[in-house]
């Protein structure tokens, strides 16, 4: 038995990569198609177009291994089945369900290793690919990068509006800071024209400052300089949003928690955190699914087999971009909203698998 799982595992991996570089130069064709204008109009040198689609590929791999892992399993089977070998195998007392553990166990360990690789190597090769898409394609500067407008953040006790922040000379456009107590009462009011940081402290110039009296009523000051110390630096409001292929699961936790604890809505952030749990599992669900495909049907031989395997993977991604979307509108938890689809194909395999003829 180990000889036929080292030959399963062998097998299966020769066909799994030679799918993975045909799916992901597919990718990777489709997508230069679409944005080589987008570089020729920008006149952006050829290298920073070389390095956006290098730096984008790891992307495109952890996306496209489920895919290929299914159709991997559907055309080792079907090879299998057709050179008589699974024949042979039954012949000789080995189930198929003995037969399907092998390559089970191969795509736990690529379930794994897809997980570390989304971790360790998508969130910085992505961030390279849209910097370069920033800087040389729709060529903003680093401020224009790194600025933010309409920023509401919700501090302790404290709330600001910063209509714009220019993240190069860390300056607040027409900021207006209020202070509560601890019923949430006003107690104090302060804008200015602008905030500019000076190291230490934020520096407001020309502005309204209203502070609450004992008898209920508010004493307004202005002033044309006011030092104003805040425990929130520059830093807090340079960071721009990144997408969630730009950070970690533990990133996108910390994230989410952070936005939570500042009052707002970190539901959006909370879905994709747990697809990026849930998105590794679908390399075990669509082998799975592949291993019933390829020895079930009777008629039509691989090539049917392969194309009802691709069209398994657009029902999946369908029902998790459904699914997804129920989350994100809240009619779904996020846990739900990410491991829905799993658990209905998981359960279609299973379903699949035990009504296989062994």
């Amino acid at each position: 038995m180990r000889v036929l799982t080292r030959y399963l595992i062998r097998e299966f991996s020769k066909i799994l990569a030679l799918c993975l570089v045909i799916f992901i130069s597919i990718y990777l064709i489709v997508d230069f198609i679409q944005k080589v204008d987008n570089f020729m109009e920008a006149h952006a040198p050829k290298g920073a177009m070389v390095a956006y689609f290098i730096y984008k590929t790891p992307y495109i791999a952890v996306q496209m291994v489920p895919v290929a892992a299914l159709i991997a399993v559907i055309v080792l089977f079907s090879l299998m089945k057709k050179a008589n070998e699974i024949t042979a195998l039954k012949a000789s007392g080995i189930s198929v369900t003995r037969l399907s553990l092998s390559v089970l166990g191969a795509s736990l360990v690529l379930a794994v290793a897809a997980f570390l690789f989304s971790e360790l190597v998508v969130p910085y090769s992505s961030s390279r690919s849209q910097d370069i898409w920033n800087k040389d394609v729709r060529k903003l500067t680093q401020s224009r990068i790194y600025s933010r407008d309409h920023i509401w953040f919700r501090g302790h006790n404290a709330i600001y509006w910063i209509p714009h922040f220019d993240g190069k000379r860390m300056v607040m456009e027409d900021p207006v800071f209020y202070f509560f107590d601890h019923s949430f009462r006003l107690i104090r009011r302060i804008e200015g024209r602008r905030a500019v940081w000076t190291g230490e402290t934020w520096r407001l110039e020309k502005g309204l400052s209203q502070e609450l009296q004992e008898g209920g009523t508010y004493d307004s000051t202005r002033f044309k300089v006011m030092d104003l110390e805040l425990p929130e630096g520059p830093d807090t409001f340079l960071k721009p949003l990144k997408k969630p292929e730009e950070m970690s699961y533990w990133q996108l936790k910390r994230f989410s928690e952070k936005i939570q604890g500042e009052g707002y809505d970190a539901t959006r952030y909370l879905v994709d955190m747990n697809i990026k749990l849930a998105f590794p599992l679908v390399n075990l669900i669509m082998i799975l699914i592949g291993i019933p495909i390829a020895l079930g049907l009777k008629k039509g031989g691989t090539p049917l087999a392969v194309c009802l395997g691709i069209g398994v993977c657009f029902l999946y991604l369908l029902t998790l971009g459904i699914t997804r979307s129920l989350g994100l509108s809240g009619l779904l938890p996020p846990f739900l909203s990410a491991w829905s689809a799993n658990g209905v194909f998981l359960l279609v395999g299973i379903y699949l698998l035990m009504h296989l003829e062994t």
